[in-house]
C-alpha cells in the first residue's frame, strides 16, 4: 500500500476549507481564499488537481460540475503528520495524549472518530474489550 504524500502548507490550508465547509467546486474554493494570496482561478484548479493526483482529494461530477472533497478525514491526516514527526524527531515512545487535550485541533466528532480508530488497533480490527 502506497502512503499518501504529506500535504504542503498551502494544501493543508485547502484541506481545512474542505473539512470545515464540505464538498466544494474549484470556484467555491477560490472564492474562499484570502485575496492577498493572489491566485488566479486557474492556479486554484491546478493545485486541486495536483492534490487529487497525490491522493489528498477526490473529484466527482455533480450535475456537470467538478466537486472536490478530502480523500481522508482530518484525524487520518493528523495521524500521518504525527507519525512523520515522530520519525523526524526519533521519538520511540508513545506521544502523550495530553498534546491534543484541551486544544481546538479536533472537534468532538473527530475525537470520537479517533477513539474508534484507537479501539480498532493497528490492524484495523476492533479487539473489543481488552
Amino acid at each position: 500500500m502506497t502512503e499518501t504524500p504529506a500535504p504542503t502548507d498551502p494544501e493543508f490550508d485547502l484541506l481545512k476549507l474542505f473539512w470545515r465547509d464540505g464538498d466544494l467546486s474549484a470556484r467555491e474554493v477560490h472564492d474562499r481564499l484570502p485575496p492577498d494570496l493572489g491566485w488566479a482561478v486557474s492556479t486554484t484548479r491546478t493545485v486541486l488537481d495536483r492534490m487529487r493526483a497525490k491522493g489528498l482529494l477526490v473529484r466527482r461530477n455533480v450535475h456537470g460540475l467538478a466537486v472536490y472533497s478530502p480523500a481522508q478525514a482530518k484525524v487520518a491526516v493528523l495521524g500521518g503528520v504525527v507519525g512523520r514527526l515522530r520519525a523526524l524527531l526519533e521519538i520511540s515512545g508513545p506521544l502523550p495524549a495530553s498534546a491534543l487535550s484541551g486544544s481546538q485541533i479536533l472537534s468532538a466528532d473527530e475525537i470520537a472518530e479517533l477513539r474508534q480508530l484507537l479501539d480498532a488497533g493497528p490492524d484495523g480490527q476492533d479487539d473489543g474489550d481488552k
